[in-house]
């Protein structure tokens, strides 16, 4: 292995030289107390930043292991020090002057949410931290004095101050690990005592702004009916008492503007983990819940939507069902179904943001309209065999149909961003058996993708390598194909995008080698690999330091949303 030494020879010999020079640096330094890499070089100054990581061996970070023993445990400690490192990496940021890009140095950002990230990873053996810095340059020279000061002055002192146990604050990492104990335990929890989610007291829901994603200040704060409150005992909070969602089917609902949404909201995001002071770090939802919209306009590839949709006039098949451009009603069929097929065992809807006649036909409709001329069986008459034949939850914001009451176990309402517990006095006022869900035949196999196929067409290559582009969090191409993930809701970070794109890759490459496979077992490989490995997993070559992990539904989510699979 090369010296710190051996590296500031270099950047004195390549001084001045042409910026391509710089490749000469890719490699490894052994430096005080860790290994410096240089993974990737930048080819000019105005490119996008070189690749560098650092490796601290535990020996010398010396974390006690009872603080990252557990995988929750270690995700939400690496999630702290990516915090810190971005926070120190920051006081130097552009310090080093020059042309383009020179002097940039950053990590992964983190928002709200605790995720497993490959920037920064720790295990029993050492911690790595990747990051990006600008290589200075003067116009298209390289100016090594500038790149020397961040790699022998900046770098070290990020290190120092970031991935060394002596150097932190015990009792702040003590918190944050002693927080992610406790978020598990409430996950237990809800197995435990038959709970779809759980929202604290003194939980504050509402956000700064629809841009900001930080906690709104003098929000209302939550307070559980008092039908509904659970206690729990935690391991280091102790007592917490909150509201208990059962599982089964709830209804939310209120006036406008009086907190339904606000509410959902945090039941979506609460599949994650959240940072200590965010308001909702006790707001904890069944990690496989998945929001359910409809979503105009998106492929649908050969999904059985039959619970829902049959006998349409054109005779097209409902239970192998392909579509470019879905309608409201079809694309909220699909799903559900998608939904249930990726293992959701709650269902998380807005009505607001659902096609009407997808959800509910009132008795009016129904005496104009024949049931044999409607192709659709409404959610409302599918959601109790859901629950009941499927053990899928189904929490529904509802504002402007009252048909849902019938069938809910559970009737919220958000009064001044208040729960108010209404189950009996509506059921009081509905009349008896005013509305009996509708069982189908055979309705334990319905929701059944077994055997299902999907050929991928020809897909653009470069240099025999699918190409994959990134536009932020809403969407990436895959070779001329782009896949629009704006409508899949719970995704909460740009990099966790970033990784989806590379599954998609993967999972094009292994349909092209053999497009007999059925998807699900190919799905089914790929989440067993990011459970073990991390988002990391399908990475060819040094791992890239912008992937974060991602649920196995996001994963069949964007599977489902790709145009280029063939009928």
């Amino acid at each position: 292995m090369n010296t710190d030494r051996q590296l500031r020879m270099e950047l004195e010999r390549i001084h001045r030289k042409s910026y391509p020079a710089y490749k000469d640096l890719k490699g490894s330094y052994q430096f005080p107390g860790y290994i410096l890499h240089i993974d990737h070089v930048q080819g000019d100054p105005f490119a996008a930043p070189s690749k560098v990581s650092v490796e601290v061996p535990q020996k010398m970070a010396l974390f006690p292991a009872e603080l990252f023993n557990g995988k929750y445990q270690r995700i939400a400690l690496q999630d702290y020090l990516n915090r810190v490192f971005a926070k120190c990496m920051s006081d130097y940021m552009f310090q080093a002057k020059g042309s383009g890009k020179s002097g940039l140095m950053s990590i992964s950002r983190c928002g709200q949410q605790v995720l497993e990230r490959t920037a920064l990873e720790m295990n029993e053996k050492r911690i790595l931290a990747r990051f990006e810095v600008g290589f200075p340059a003067n116009g298209r020279s390289i100016n090594s004095p500038e790149l020397e000061k961040i790699l022998f002055r900046f770098v070290p002192e990020c290190v120092k101050k970031s991935l060394y146990y002596k150097n932190l604050d015990a009792g702040k990492i003590r918190a944050v690990v002693d927080l992610a104990e406790d978020q598990q335990a409430i996950r237990e929890e809800l197995k435990q005592r038959n709970l779809a989610a759980f929202v604290a007291n003194g939980s504050v829901l509402p956000r700064e702004s629809g841009v900001s994603d930080k906690p709104m200040k003098g929000a209302v704060i939550f307070e559980s009916p008092e039908s509904m409150e659970v206690e729990l005992t935690l391991p280091h909070k102790g007592k917490l008492k909150g509201m208990g969602i059962p599982k089964g089917i709830t209804l939310i609902v209120g006036g406008g503007y009086h907190g339904k949404s606000t509410l959902l909201k945090a039941l979506e995001l609460g599949v994650y983990n959240h940072i200590a002071g965010d308001g909702r770090e006790y707001v904890i939802t069944d990690d496989t819940a998945v929001k359910i919209r409809a979503e105009d306009g998106r492929a649908v590839s050969h999904v059985n939507i039959s619970p829902f949709i049959n006998h349409l006039p054109n005779g097209k098949d409902t239970v192998d069902f392909s579509t470019e451009d879905a309608s409201g009603s079809t694309s909220q069929a699909a799903n559900v179904v998608e939904a249930v097929d990726s293992g959701a065992k709650t269902l998380l809807i807005d009505e607001d943001t659902s096609a009407t006649n997808f959800m509910v036909r009132d008795a009016l409709m129904q005496s104009v309209i024949a049931k044999e001329k409607e192709p659709i069986t409404p959610f409302i008459d599918q959601a109790k065999n859901l629950y009941q034949q499927q053990g899928v939850s189904v929490i529904l914001v509802a504002g402007s149909s009252g048909a849902y009451f019938y069938i809910a176990d559970k009737i919220l309402q958000m009064d001044t961003y208040q729960a108010l517990d209404i189950t009996e006095q509506v059921k009081k006022i509905c009349p008896e058996n005013g509305k009996t869900p509708e069982y189908m035949e055979d309705a334990q196999n319905v929701w059944k993708q077994d055997g299902r196929t999907l050929r991928v067409g020809r897909i653009e290559k470069k240099h025999d390598q699918i190409k994959v582009k990134q536009f932020g969090r809403d969407s990436f191409s895959i070779g001329r194909d782009t896949v629009e993930l704006k409508y899949v809701e719970q995704i909460a970070d740009s990099e966790q995008t970033t990784t989806l794109s590379h599954i998609m890759k993967y999972v094009a490459e292994q349909l092209e080698r053999n497009p007999k496979q059925e998807i699900g077992r190919l799905l089914e490989h790929v989440c067993q690999r990011m459970e073990k490995d991390g988002p990391g997993a399908l990475s060819r070559g040094s791992v890239p330091g912008n992937l974060a992990e991602v649920r196995r539904q996001e994963i069949y989510a964007c599977i489902n949303r790709y145009r280029g699979f063939k009928r």
